[in-house]
């Protein structure tokens, strides 16, 4: 088994291959500087964490791995236009440093590279690992939608968050372990477990960074705090907020809430002063633990001896406890 700095060391050096000088540069240099500006690369590692468990051979999984995480940064580019988010990764967005005509093409021009790469997965494997790819390609788009309707809908309810962020962000994130296990030629079984492994993980890893959001360090985080509030998202923080504040409270916040100033750090702070009195972080714990406890149920079932057990165990905790 490798580590998981040994996996992202894969993954760089096949973006290393794979990225370099094409034209035109207006197109393919947005590509270039979203694709090298750094990150977790969390789901190309979960594939290749996933075929390393199941024992399978790690180069058949590097390019699937590479068009999850090409896919994944596409969606950014275009996610940062809707939300006019300035700063990812503590860089400039796509859209702020060139503009959104760039980001939109050069985000299409991702999800053309991300089948390409799926294409040179085994030629034997290619049906199911487009399958998943396209269901759950899919699914991120229905998670956006629903993410942008919230935007609108002040009547949004905990289960229908849930829902979204599942979609949005669980999926893949499951997606990515169960094409690790496809190219690894494991059960079928395992193949849906690890999936939903995964996906449970991700529900727990989307909980904090909605808690990092709001309560993080923007230096170690790479976002600027309190952008959800800024933007007047509808996370289960607020949610929560609003299930468990006074009537004053909740008329506070509605009100806190539409206003528009994307830059009123004093809008934060008195939203954060609401979400304190009412311990929603303790209350996001919570349910966060909820989730990892569901993974660890999973994990029981998952036909693996203790110690890739304990990996997974690892990478879990890993996701659970980001720096703030």
């Amino acid at each position: 088994m490798q580590t998981f700095e040994e996996y992202q060391s894969l993954i760089q050096s096949v973006i290393e291959k794979e990225i370099g000088h094409r034209e035109p540069v207006e197109l393919y240099d947005p590509i270039n500087y979203t694709l090298t500006m750094g990150g977790k690369r969390l789901r190309p590692l979960l594939t290749l964490l996933s075929c390393d468990i199941f024992d399978g051979n790690l180069q058949d999984a590097l390019y699937p791995a590479l068009g999850l995480e090409t896919f994944h940064n596409f969606t950014l580019l275009h996610d940062d236009i809707m939300d006019q988010a300035p700063i990812r990764r503590g860089l400039p967005t796509v859209y702020k440093k060139w503009d959104a005509n760039h980001a939109i093409l050069s985000g299409d021009t991702m999800m053309v590279m991300a089948y390409d790469f799926i294409l040179n997965s085994p030629k034997d494997l290619l049906f199911d690992i487009f399958t998943i790819f396209n269901k759950v390609g899919r699914e991120v788009c229905e998670g956006q939608q629903y993410d942008m309707n919230f935007e609108t809908n002040n009547n949004v309810k905990l289960d229908e968050y849930l829902k979204m962020i599942h979609l949005k962000t669980a999926v893949l994130l499951g997606g990515s372990m169960q094409v690790g296990a496809i190219v690894a030629r494991t059960t079928k079984k395992n193949s849906q477990l690890i999936y939903n492994f995964g996906e449970s993980v991700g529900m727990a890893f989307q909980l904090q960074d909605d808690l990092l959001d709001a309560f993080g360090n923007e230096d170690v985080f790479g976002k600027k705090n309190g952008g959800d509030i800024r933007a007047n998202k509808k996370t289960y923080l607020y949610l929560k907020a609003m299930e468990l504040g006074s009537t004053q409270q909740q008329s506070e916040l509605k009100k806190l809430f539409d206003i528009q100033n994307g830059q009123d750090d004093d809008k934060v702070k008195k939203v954060l002063n609401i979400f304190n009195d009412l311990n929603i972080e303790a209350e996001t714990q919570t349910l966060m633990d909820h989730y990892y406890d569901k993974a660890m149920k999973t994990l029981e079932e998952i036909n693996l001896n203790q110690e890739k057990k304990a990996i997974l165990v690892k990478l879990a905790e890993s996701l659970m406890n980001r720096d703030n």
